[in-house]
């Protein structure tokens, strides 16, 4: 147990989630229980320009910090900068680490690192990453590299270009680490949720022509959307259709686990002229998948691939979880060399994260899970894999918790970066989302702002509230 005093609790969860960095997933409140181990204090100095941080045994740290007195926004930015930074420190003397992206626990540090290009120059950005942030000289050139691929997608994005995204919240398994809000599939609640779907994808495609929207690009995920069956698909994709009159430049589907994938399946998303699916493995040990949760093998994945190539599928993904309970870097040697054995188009290699609403969170006496040192090293060698099978970083973002406060990452071959994942990881282009659970962002570039409407999780609660989300878009994105 923690004992975080401050004397900005607007700051509180921000100032929690640094200590959580070294201390992993810790309680942490403002008063003092029987079992507090520690006692953080952090101060800010309004007239002085600074944030302290201290605890009981370790010199206090004080970092300073300015502010654009005009802008209210740039105050609440650098204090509570200041205050992480001076927190980040003060661990750092509690418990000896470098983290790799330093004091920063943001989910987007290349949007960070953009932003801060275009306000202050790329050298300052530069400086400020490594001197301000204590952000590790190879995080740095990562990011300013995905940022150099990802220029001229983000300068081709129109003012009224929008991106679409259709969930399916529902799967064959539920994994041992995963937190969305995804339910297994079972025949009765998929029929009860398309319908709902449909409306809500029907209530989009006419604001996007009231506003006079382009659709950029489309991404079906969920959940595992392949769950549905081959005519459910092919009822869907034709709605979809119907109403919006294509899906952009680009249709992205998650074919996600391959025992869910058949010919049927696969020669519908062809159909219709899907040319991006993802297949997503994890792992390629059994031992492992049984594991996590699984309901597949190796072999199905290998099948799986396979099978997509044969169909034409012009560009197939493939998600690794690197850190995965009870796996080593061996284990984690091997998934890589079969994966450059299949060469897919697209590899995201995930750091395991320990979600609070997962399974894993609350059985991790019973998983033992790898050392930071060989998670780190399973990235490393994530990164090598992708570069011997031709494929380079374009797309990255960090999670809560996540071992080593490492970073998920996504490669492609030339010609095969998926547009919609860079315009939604950087928040460049707003989605339409439709689906229970799904997000809705309206981005305000100019204003350098976002703003969200979430759709309920709860798929009755969801359909019943359909016109008032309808209400709430139409309000968020016409004039």
């Amino acid at each position: 147990m923690v004992r975080l005093i401050t004397d900005t609790p607007h700051y509180f969860n921000d100032i929690a989630e640094e200590i959580r960095m070294f201390l992993g997933l810790v309680s942490i409140a403002p008063d003092e229980t029987p079992d507090t181990e520690l006692t953080v204090s952090v101060t800010l100095d309004d007239a002085a320009q600074t944030a302290t941080a201290a605890s009981d045994g370790f010199e206090p740290v004080t970092v300073g910090y300015s502010v654009d007195a005009n802008d209210p926004l740039d105050r609440k930015r650098q204090e509570k900068r200041a205050e992480k930074r001076a927190v980040y420190a003060l661990m750092q003397r509690i418990h000896p680490a470098e983290m790799p992206w330093g004091s920063l626990t943001g989910i987007r540090p290349t949007k960070l690192l953009r932003e801060l290009c275009e306000r202050v120059g790329e050298e300052e950005a530069v400086r400020q990453f490594r001197d301000v942030f204590s952000v590790r000289i190879d995080k740095l050139r990562l990011a300013a590299t995905i940022n150099a691929v990802q220029k001229p997608f983000i300068e081709s994005v129109r003012p009224d270009d929008v991106d679409l995204y259709v969930g399916i919240p529902y799967c064959k398994t539920r994994c041992l680490y995963c937190s969305f809000g995804a339910e297994i599939a079972k025949k009765n609640a998929i029929a009860e949720y398309l319908p709902y779907l449909y409306k809500d994808i029907e209530n989009g495609a006419r604001l996007v022509k009231d506003g006079g929207f382009h659709v950029r690009a489309s991404y079906l995920g969920g959940g595992t959307p392949t769950v549905l069956s081959a005519d459910e698909l092919d009822a869907l994709l034709s709605h979809i259709e119907a109403c919006y009159g294509g899906y952009g430049t680009e249709c992205t589907v998650e074919a996600g686990r391959p025992d869910t994938i058949t010919k049927e399946k696969l020669a519908v998303l062809r159909s219709h002229g899907v040319e991006r699916i993802s297949i997503n493995p994890q792992t390629m040990s059994d031992e492992t998948l049984r594991r996590i949760g699984r309901a597949h093998t190796a072999a199905e994945i290998r099948e799986a691939f396979a099978l997509a190539r044969e169909m034409g599928f012009s560009s197939i993904n493939m998600d690794l979880i690197a850190g995965l309970p009870g796996e080593t870097v061996a284990d984690f040697e091997r998934t890589l060399g079969e994966i450059k054995a299949m060469r897919p188009d697209n590899l995201t290699v995930h750091t395991l994260a320990i979600k609070r609403s997962s399974r894993l969170k609350d059985q991790l006496d019973k998983f033992p899970l790898p050392s930071r040192e060989d998670v780190e090293t399973m990235i490393d060698m994530g990164f090598s894999a992708a570069k011997e099978i031709g494929l380079w970083p374009y797309y990255m973002y960090r999670q809560k918790y996540q071992n080593g406060n490492l970073e998920n990452v996504g490669y492609a071959a030339d010609g095969k970066l998926c547009v919609y994942n860079i315009d939604m990881m950087e928040e460049t282009t707003s989605i339409l989302a439709h689906g229970a659970g799904a997000m809705t962002k309206r981005v305000f570039g100019s204003e350098n702002r976002v703003e969200r409407i979430p759709n309920p999780k709860d798929v009755p609660t969801y359909g019943a509230k359909l016109d008032i989300l309808d209400a709430a878009k139409r309000t968020l994105f016409l004039p």
